[in-house]
């Protein structure tokens, strides 16, 4: 099984994100009162914890996926795939990311999570077109009743 196959855009996504997040971190060790969300509050506790279940298990589901269907060759279009194009991108840096750095005490999450957010943003076309070039019609008939292809 060809690795590219397996993480579609996720090698250039993650070059373009692990600089803000080692930066990040290394700032955040230095400097955490710069970071702090303030405790976290009870209420954003309990906000990060209903977001990050679903979140964690989008992307779970969405991992499964992809190691289930890819090496077949098949184009996954079910489960969380049919709501958004790249749950798996969308899910880390919208729904874990950000809500696991605040229950963690810091806004680095949110940033990290923008910033990957942006990366796929910037790099999913590229998996798109060669996903359109490899499944030709069932591509063109998948994009078309995602839920939220822009997502």
């Amino acid at each position: 099984m060809n690795l590219k196959k397996l993480v579609g855009s996720g090698d250039k996504i993650i070059l373009l994100t692990l600089p803000f997040l080692v930066t990040g971190l290394v700032l955040n060790i230095l400097r955490p009162a710069l970071f702090s969300v303030g405790g976290p509050p009870a209420a954003l506790k309990v906000l990060s914890i209903i977001v990050l279940i679903p979140g964690v298990g989008i992307w779970l589901w969405s991992v499964v996926l992809v190691l289930v269907r890819v090496p077949r060759g098949e184009l996954i279009t079910g489960g969380p795939y049919a709501l958004v194009r790249h749950p798996l991108y969308t899910s880390v840096g919208l729904l874990v990311f950000p809500w696991l750095g605040f229950l963690l005490d810091t806004w680095l999450g949110a940033l990290v999570g923008i910033v990957l957010y942006i990366a796929s943003r910037r790099f999913a076309p590229e998996e798109d077109k060669y996903l359109a070039r490899t499944f030709g019609a069932a591509w063109d008939a998948y994009s078309r009743r995602v839920w939220i292809p822009w997502l």
